[in-house]
């Protein structure tokens, strides 16, 4: 990549703004025997939206802004959060994206945010990333300190504290883990902020060139939480699903450019068409059945940016949206 910015150096005033304003966000910040500082963002506190806000910037990699705003467009959930990253590439895929699978014996998590970017498979010699993803984007990122977004509603086992500090070759006291659980105000806020996250990984599967990909901003429907996990995570996705808006910049042929809109709408895919929570169920909760081309916002312009042509696709399904937020 052009730009080689580093996404954790980048975010370490945003964590330390977390836990030096702890108190009036409603967070705890807790030290572990290990050295590392655990920030809880709703578990055994309340969180809210202002730190779920901190949390989604944080997961951005430090390289966008998430701001909470009012829309018309959603007619019974005006409040709207708004993500917008000049590098949408390293911000969304490099970064926020939750593609770091971790597990020890029954606690499973999915880690977001900077650490992923340095993080490496330890018992190899030749330096492998844990994702494959990071060859394609051609990025790696290295900084005396790291920090990790885990989404959960309790605390990991110090198991996966230590391997997260060992894959990413700091000392634990150097690692920062941050957990937000679905159902608390902060995790679902910064689910819903991944709206152009979601829009980044859609395009990549589509097989769009990334480094054709300049200029992104997404928005979409705060959702109301939900104290069941299945409907709380249901709510978070619903919002991207059926009322998200992106904007992309692209380069390249007006073609690829209108192609690119045609396909990435949320209804192209054949589970669209019911709320998240029931397609969910309808897969027997085996999340790897439902359609990955699904994840995508509603709604999406993509602008070829040498032409000066835009192109849209999609559509906001409020009754939906209504049907999902319990309206």
């Amino acid at each position: 990549m052009e730009y080689q910015a580093s996404v954790n150096k980048l975010t370490q005033p945003l964590v330390q703004h977390l836990i030096a304003n702890a108190d009036k966000l409603r967070v705890a910040v807790e030290t572990l025997d290990n050295g590392c500082t655990v920030i809880d963002a709703g578990i055994k506190v309340p969180g809210g939206l202002e730190a779920g806000r901190i949390v989604a910037e944080i997961c951005l990699g430090g390289m966008g802004t998430v701001t909470l705003s009012h829309s018309p467009y959603t007619a019974n959930w005006p409040l709207t959060v708004n993500v917008h990253t000049g590098n949408p590439v390293l911000g969304c895929l490099g970064s926020q994206y939750a593609g770091w699978s971790l597990s020890h014996e029954k606690y499973y998590a999915l880690g977001s945010g900077p650490a992923r970017a340095m993080a490496t498979k330890v018992k190899e010699s030749n330096e492998e990333p844990v994702e494959e993803l990071y060859k394609e984007l051609g990025y790696r990122d290295s900084f005396d300190s790291t920090v990790l977004v885990i989404e959960n509603d309790a605390i990991p086992p110090l198991a996966i504290i230590e391997k997260v500090a060992a894959a990413c070759k700091v000392d634990p006291s150097k690692l920062t883990v941050i957990v937000t659980p679905t159902s608390s105000l902060a995790g679902g806020l910064q689910v819903v902020a991944r709206v152009l996250e979601v829009a980044m990984h859609k395009a990549h599967a589509l097989h769009f060139p990334l480094e054709n990909i300049v200029d992104g901003f997404g928005s979409a429907p705060l959702c109301p939480p939900h104290p069941n996990f299945v409907k709380a995570m249901g709510r978070t996705n619903d919002a991207i699903l059926f009322a998200g808006q992106v904007h992309l910049f692209v380069k390249g042929s007006d073609e690829a450019a209108e192609k690119l809109a045609n396909e990435l709408p949320s209804s192209t895919s054949k589970d669209y068409g019911k709320p998240f929570a029931d397609i969910f169920k309808h897969y027997e909760y085996d999340f790897f059945k439902i359609d990955p081309m699904l994840f995508s916002p509603a709604s999406v312009i993509v602008t070829a940016v040498e032409s000066g042509k835009s192109f849209r696709a999609g559509k906001l399904d409020n009754a939906l949206l209504d049907q999902s937020f319990g309206a």
